[in-house]
Formats: C-alpha cells, sequence, structure tokens
C-alpha cells in the first residue's frame, strides 16, 4: 500500500467511527426533543431514555470529530488550504453550533432550569449539524467549484443551493441518522428492560429504514449532472454496493422476528448488521472517490504528507488508540451495560 492510501484508510477509520456515534449522538437529540412532554408516559419514558444516552456519550462522539479533523489536516497537509477555502462557511456554523449544543450539555445536566432549553438546542443542532456536515461529500464532487485564474478555489453556492443533489445529500443524511439513532435506542431500551420505549423505538426504525435506503438511491440519481464521473466509478463497485444492500436486507428482516421472551425483534444482531453495511457502503463510496480528495483539482498523492511525518503520525494515532480502548470498554460497561444505569429513574 502507498502511503497515501494509508493515511486515507486511517482517515476513512475514524470518519466511519464518528459517523456512526454521530447519528446515534445527534439523533438521541432530536427524539428526546420530540417525545419530551408528550403527556403519555411511553412518550416520556423515550425522552428519558435518549437523555440517559445523551448525557455521557456526546463527549465520546466530540472526541472523535477532534481526532478526524486533526488526522486530515495531519495526513494531508496539501488538502488544508483547499477544503478551508471551499468549506468555511459550513464547517464555521459547525463549530458554533457544537459550542452551543456542548454549554447547554454541561448546564443542564445540572441545573433544572436549562433543561426544556437542552432538549429543543440539543434536538435542533441534532438535525442541522449533520446537514451541514454532509455538503463536505457534495463539495468534493468538484460540480460546484470554481477555479479563479490564480488556482483559487471557490464553492459556488447559488449553483448549489438550487440542485438537486444537495437536498438528495440532505434526505439521506437525517435518514441515515434517524433510522440508526432509533434502531441503537431501541436496543439500548432492550437492554434496561424497557419493553414500552422499546416498542417505540424498534417502531420508527422500521419506518426510517425503508427510506434511508430510497434517499440512498436518490443522492445516485441526482449525482449525475455535476458528478457523472463518480457515477461511472460507482459501476465498479457494485458487488459491494450489492453485498450492503444484502446485509441491509437481512439486518432488517431481523426487526419481524419474534423472541423467546416475547420481544419482537433482534436488534442488537440488526444493529450489527446494519453497520456493516454502511461500513461496505463507504468502502465502495471510497474506492468509487479514488484517487481525488476534491475532484479534480486534488489527489491523494498530491495532498499527502512525507513519509518521515507520516510514520510518526501513524505511530502516535497507533499509541493513543492502545491508550484509549481500555476507557471505551470502561465507558460501555458504566453507561451501556450497567442496569443501575440503565434502569434509574
Amino acid at each position: 500500500m502507498s502511503d497515501a492510501t494509508i493515511a486515507i484508510s486511517v482517515i476513512w477509520l475514524f470518519l466511519f467511527i464518528y459517523s456512526l456515534l454521530g447519528s446515534v449522538d445527534f439523533g438521541a437529540g432530536f427524539w428526546a426533543m420530540v417525545y419530551a412532554g408528550k403527556g403519555m408516559e411511553d412518550n416520556t419514558r423515550a425522552s428519558v431514555l435518549a437523555n440517559r444516552y445523551l448525557s455521557p456519550s456526546w463527549k465520546i462522539t466530540n472526541t472523535f470529530l477532534v481526532l478526524l479533523v486533526v488526522a486530515l489536516f495531519g495526513f494531508f497537509p496539501g488538502a488544508t488550504y483547499p477544503l478551508a477555502s471551499l468549506l468555511l462557511l459550513p464547517v464555521c456554523l459547525v463549530l458554533v453550533l457544537l459550542t452551543i449544543r456542548s454549554t447547554f450539555m454541561v448546564y443542564g445536566y445540572h441545573a433544572k432550569k436549562f433543561q426544556r432549553a437542552l432538549r429543543i438546542i440539543s434536538g435542533i443542532t441534532g438535525l442541522l449539524i449533520p446537514c451541514l456536515l454532509v455538503t463536505v461529500l457534495i463539495v468534493t464532487l468538484g460540480g460546484f467549484i470554481t477555479e479563479a485564474p490564480d488556482g483559487t478555489l471557490s464553492l459556488n453556492y447559488g449553483k448549489l443551493l438550487v440542485s438537486p443533489t444537495l437536498y438528495a445529500h440532505l434526505a439521506f443524511g437525517l435518514a441515515t441518522e434517524l433510522f440508526f439513532s432509533a434502531l441503537f435506542l431501541a436496543d439500548y431500551a432492550h437492554e434496561a428492560r424497557d419493553r414500552s420505549t422499546y416498542i417505540v423505538y424498534r417502531r420508527l426504525a422500521v419506518i426510517f429504514g425503508p427510506i434511508s435506503m430510497i434517499s440512498a438511491l436518490l443522492v445516485t440519481f441526482t449525482m449525475l449532472p455535476e458528478a457523472r464521473w463518480i457515477v461511472e466509478q460507482f459501476r465498479q463497485q457494485l458487488p459491494l454496493f450489492g453485498l450492503s444492500a444484502l446485509t441491509f436486507i437481512v439486518g432488517y428482516v431481523f426487526l419481524f422476528i419474534k423472541r423467546k421472551d416475547g420481544w419482537v425483534g433482534y436488534t442488537r444482531v440488526t444493529v450489527t448488521l446494519i453497520a456493516i453495511q454502511y461500513a461496505l457502503a463507504s468502502i465502495a463510496y471510497g474506492r468509487a472517490h479514488l484517487p481525488y480528495i476534491i475532484y479534480p483539482y486534488l489527489t491523494l498523492e498530491e495532498g499527502v504528507t512525507n513519509p518521515t511525518v507520516l510514520r510518526s503520525l501513524l505511530i502516535g494515532y497507533t499509541v493513543s488508540t492502545l491508550l484509549l480502548i481500555p476507557v471505551f470498554i470502561i465507558f460501555w460497561k458504566l453507561f451501556l451495560k450497567d442496569k443501575r444505569y440503565l434502569k434509574q429513574e
């Protein structure tokens, strides 16, 4: 493997982990807002369970966001200026929203007067932040970029805002977020033995699963005017995309199988298979995108750092990851498995 391939593989790993954690984190914030104060016991408990997950988990999600950004500009310093120029507005908005959300997360769990504001802020930013982040994928396709005579790249916002592919990407990002978060929270409710809340989130997962797949197809069709090059590359990745679709179907079917304890759906199996499906689909997408970081202006080889720095970064990330693994195991046992935390009132 070339240095550029190794570097982009590390970034893909952080991006994949963040996309899963972010989907659950932001989606849980939205569901907590939707079901708060509904007046029905089941809905109220659904909001409480979502907040129970959010309370410790948002810090972990932000950790992987930092790792992702540092890795991107550490491994690919040549991509810093063009990406910063093109993504200045959406990235700044994301940082502002994350700051507001994190501030209310800190104070909202310690002061009751902030709890209502926390639910609203967490719910709204839970939709806006993924929408802004998904624009990164659209920008790297190259169809909305204008190059000045001096080589400076700028984003054509007028063309972007009227393009169907923007809204197809937004629909896909939101549907995927709401599906995976509902699915994860259903499994979380099962772990807590909260049947009524489990029914609420399982029903949402059943609804948003097909919607996420339909929106993924819409993304492909709407890419054609501005990014025909990657659609043609998709044809070479059809086996991976097909395997991804098959994995989704199998996982979705497990939501309807009755268990021996009377509950309907093996959500833990479905969560695992859907995560595998996302991995297969993102690998196929990434391979189709190669060798470009920004089409056709910047390739991996043009942006990658020198071999000495690359080796140092790989050693640093390997050591830090090994140090973080015990922390994540403790986090899992304390907040995702411990019945005293899961069943607290």
